[in-house]
């Protein structure tokens, strides 16, 4: 069996810093708002694969369907040799693409949970043995720097997540990756579209409620993280289409007047009747858009292909 490496460049305790300052900070603007990064603790991971298997949810399901149709004619466009994945969590999307890369000699998952990875990579490996696997315990949002590996490489940024980020993280963030790519790489992106609101709503509030529970999550993370004594049943899980930005924004809003301490930082927060936390961006791409973005980080869109229902989209991009 091939070598497991983990190279971490995460601080260990960046984490714990991170959700300090995140708090410190978002608690004390005006709207307030965290970022979504603080859904996925163990609960909220479990709850986050349950949402993705609702009938409501489509954008999983339409970016499978998108690899299972489109992963040899990937394989054909790139001919990569090392998969980059960005936040690569469980890796289960992975594995079709892993299918359909005859050429593929390693795998390079990057998230910032050491035991996703480590449970990933060695799920992997059982199944792949000669695969080479070297996980990076970091966060992609910073920057990142890629060990050696055979090109080409294809680095893939799945389900979405491009869409939590605000216009000009994701222009910092794709001139990050754009400095990653050699001559020859490639950069698979998966991008949810704008569609109906009836839909997209229905895709954040489901009818078992289970993205209200996944949202309220947040608050049990705080409270175990930072001694807070938030009330999951203070706050009304609700969810927001913004026509003019093209984004779903998820909120948490106060059902009556409170104050919330948060011991770790001898913080006290005061939330009026009707208040809003939001908790969540998540932006809707049209392709003219992409490919806008993509070029002003220096990057030519090359593929486009949606699921058939025109839902989901899956872009290939090089270096222009």
């Amino acid at each position: 069996m091939s070598p497991f490496i983990v190279t971490r460049t995460l601080p260990v305790d960046a984490t714990g810093a991170d959700l300090r300052t995140d708090v410190l900070q978002g608690l004390g603007r005006d709207p307030k708002s965290l970022p979504p990064k603080w859904f996925y603790d163990a609960r909220g991971s479990e709850l986050f694969e349950e949402i993705t298997r609702l009938p409501e949810y489509y954008p999983t399901r339409a970016e499978r369907e998108i690899l299972h149709a489109r992963a040899e004619e990937i394989a054909t466009a790139t001919g990569a040799r090392t998969l980059v994945e960005l936040g690569s969590g469980s890796s289960e999307k992975t594995r079709i693409l892993l299918d359909a890369l005859p050429r593929l000699h390693s795998y390079l998952p990057v998230d910032v949970s050491e035991s996703a990875l480590t449970l990933a990579a060695e799920s992997l490996l059982a199944e792949r043995p000669a695969l080479s696997v070297h996980a990076l315990i970091a966060d992609f949002t910073r920057g990142l720097t890629l060990p050696g590996s055979p090109g080409p490489r294809l680095v893939a940024f799945l389900g979405g997540t491009l869409g939590n980020l605000l216009p000009d993280e994701r222009a910092v963030f794709l001139k990050s990756v754009r400095a990653l790519l050699l001559p020859g790489d490639a950069l698979l992106l998966g991008t949810d579209l704008v569609k109906d609101q009836a839909t997209l709503i229905a895709a954040y509030d489901d009818s078992a409620g289970v993205t209200a529970a996944f949202n309220k999550n947040v608050l049990a993370v705080l409270n175990r993280e930072l001694d807070a004594d938030f009330d999951p049943d203070d706050f009304a899980h609700v969810a927001h289409w913004d026509s003019g930005h093209e984004w779903i924004e998820m909120r948490l809003r106060a059902r009556r007047d409170l104050v919330v301490k948060v011991r770790e930082l001898n913080l006290a927060v005061a939330f009026e009747e009707g208040e809003e936390l939001r908790t969540e961006v998540s932006a809707k791409f049209r392709e003219d858009g992409i490919r806008s973005e993509l070029a002003e980080a220096g990057m030519e869109l090359s593929h486009w292909w949606t699921d058939e229902a025109g839902r989901f989209a899956l872009s290939l991009s090089t270096p222009a």
